[in-house]
């Protein structure tokens, strides 16, 4: 008994035999990326520190701000944050984007999420750790605010939250290309 022919278009053939399952565009997941994602929360923490009112201060540069006994350095330490946060959000989303945001799986953009959520994490980490060794010594026992933190914790949901909204954007008005590739025009 004879099988039936296989007729498969040149322009569709990627090399895999013809029982194996045909490939889905987007369906592999950019491990590299989402690893560059959750490691970039160890720069972001240290700038973080760098530039916050009561760590290094290198953004204001003012005395005033120096000090963790003022509260109102407070908020703008965790405005730093929230902005660095806001930054490497936008440009996580945007890589894991890339070129071809209609052919993402939703994995992939799950996963992006969660990469932002655990840069958001090692970040503050970072931040803090930072703080506690080249920080100044300070008296805590008025408040834990005293020392280089984060007062608002809500701010860590901000990374993840412009991973998702960048991904979405590029996706609603990025440039995406037909599924199948038109035929030969006359």
């Amino acid at each position: 008994m004879t099988q039936p022919a296989v007729h498969v278009p040149v322009d569709d053939y990627d090399g895999a035999p013809a029982h194996a399952a045909p490939r889905r565009p987007g369906r592999s997941v950019p491990w590299t990326g989402l690893a560059v994602i959750a490691a970039a929360g160890l720069p972001v923490g240290l700038l973080w520190w760098l530039l916050a009112p009561t760590g290094l201060n290198l953004l204001t540069r003012d005395p005033a701000l120096a000090a963790g006994s003022n509260p109102e350095t407070w908020l703008p330490r965790d405005l730093v944050l929230a902005g660095l946060f806001l930054l490497a959000g936008c440009l996580s989303g945007v890589l894991i984007a890339g070129n071809r945001p209609a052919r993402l799986a939703t994995a992939t953009v799950v996963l992006a999420v969660a990469a932002g959520a655990a840069g958001a994490l090692l970040a503050w980490g970072t931040g803090v750790f930072a703080g506690s060794v080249w920080g100044a010594a300070e008296d805590t026992s008025a408040s834990a605010s005293i020392a280089f933190s984060l007062r608002a914790y809500a701010m860590l949901a901000i990374w993840p939250a412009a991973v998702a909204l960048a991904i979405f954007l590029a996706t609603v008005f990025g440039h995406s290309e037909p599924d199948q590739a038109p035929g030969p025009q006359a």
